[in-house]
């Protein structure tokens, strides 16, 4: 049961319209009380981009739930509602288009009781609760409120980042090569001296036997090459590494919001 107290403590908390599943459809524009009994039966819901549009919701099966009000109908059911001017009075026309759109029966009429419309015949008196005019924006695609909307957009942000590649090692192996050098070798040969027999010779000529059979032996001597090897140190290898660096181009795709503005007119401005 909607009364007075409750829904003047919803229009001035700023609270919205949800479905009740909880999904927002609008902000709480005005509320529209019965001329007769004063009880408040229509609630309008600010949608569109800033709130630009208002859609009537009648507030038959609707609870508060807090600073908001859950109605039994979708989103798109109520942008899709009947346009009635805002002018603080339903007429039975106009409110039996609305109910009919939401399959409801009406038969009477509403007045506004969010703003003072100078009436004495509606027998309620004034929700001085909130202003209904003004431009000020209204987020309606989340919970919170502000005159603004934010615009976004990725940023690429390249780094790097150091991996394994490969290993390197150093390994040592032998192999096998002829090395030819020319060495220099002596070896002795036998070679006759003869020497005619004088004064300083013809003692020893003349000290052995007349006519005798004699041998004398000579040794014969030559070098051969005579090979040895040996290891020695030559030089000394390691590792070392070297850096590098390349330029690589990378390419990646980001997204950005735009932000448009839908009027009534139909204009659309970027």
């Amino acid at each position: 049961m909607f009364t007075r107290e409750n829904i003047d403590g919803v229009l001035n908390a700023g609270g919205n319209v949800l479905t009740t599943d909880g999904d927002k459809i609008g902000s709480i524009g005005q509320v529209y009380a019965d001329d007769n009994s004063g009880e408040p039966t229509f609630v309008t819901v600010k949608t569109g981009l800033f709130g630009t549009s208002e859609s009537f919701v009648p507030l038959e099966g609707a609870r508060i739930e807090g600073n908001d009000i859950l109605v039994p109908y979708t989103k798109d059911q109520v942008k899709d509602a009947p346009r009635v001017a805002e002018d603080g009075h339903l007429e039975p026309g106009e409110e039996d288009r609305l109910y009919g759109h939401y399959g409801l029966g009406g038969g009477t009429t509403y007045t506004d009781t969010t703003r003072d419309t100078g009436r004495t015949d509606t027998g309620t008196d004034t929700y001085a609760s909130r202003e209904t005019t003004g431009t000020m924006g209204r987020d309606t695609s989340a919970g919170g409120t502000d005159d603004a909307m934010t615009r976004s957009e990725e940023r690429l942000r390249v780094g790097t980042e150091k991996q394994a590649t490969g290993r390197a090692r150093l390994r040592k192996y032998v192999t096998t090569e002829n090395v030819t050098q020319t060495v220099p070798v002596e070896r002795e040969e036998a070679r006759l001296e003869r020497e005619p027999i004088t004064e300083e010779n013809r003692g020893a000529a003349m000290s052995g036997p007349d006519l005798t059979e004699d041998e004398h032996e000579v040794t014969l001597h030559e070098e051969r090459p005579v090979v040895e090897k040996e290891t020695v140190p030559v030089e000394r290898v390691r590792l070392d590494k070297d850096t590098v660096t390349d330029d690589v181009t990378v390419q990646e795709e980001v997204r950005k919001e735009n932000i448009d503005t839908d009027t009534d007119t139909g204009e659309t401005r970027r």
